[in-house]
């Protein structure tokens, strides 16, 4: 993904702010929020340093676990006539729908 930074081994999503003419950046996959903004990608990853710094100087402090677990599932909502179009592929290959999805996913975000 090009719009991803990694700061100190976690993953930042940059986007660029044409009200402010900034870009801010989000780190992912954290238990609380913790996002930044410069005007350069030098500054902004200077930035980014001291934002996770602060974040997780605040959970040791507060005993948190700075990373987020997941659980492995969430729902989707489709239209109808795509759940069924769905369920007829998985079928006609000869997987679960669940398989079907999970594939589907790797294949958009390998790219």
């Amino acid at each position: 993904m090009n719009n991803v930074m990694m700061i100190n081994g976690y993953r930042a999503i940059i986007q660029y702010d044409p009200e402010i003419e900034m870009f801010r950046g989000e780190f992912t996959g954290l238990n609380g929020g913790a996002d930044f903004y410069a005007d350069s990608v030098c500054a902004l990853r200077k930035e980014g340093e001291i934002s996770l710094r602060v974040f997780l100087d605040t959970c040791r402090e507060m005993g948190i676990d700075p990373v987020r677990a997941y659980s492995g599932k969430f729902q989707v909502r489709v239209p109808e006539s795509m759940h069924k179009q769905a369920v007829d592929a998985a079928k006609a290959r000869g997987i679960s729908l669940n398989l079907l999805m999970t594939t589907a996913l790797e294949n958009e975000l390998s790219t």
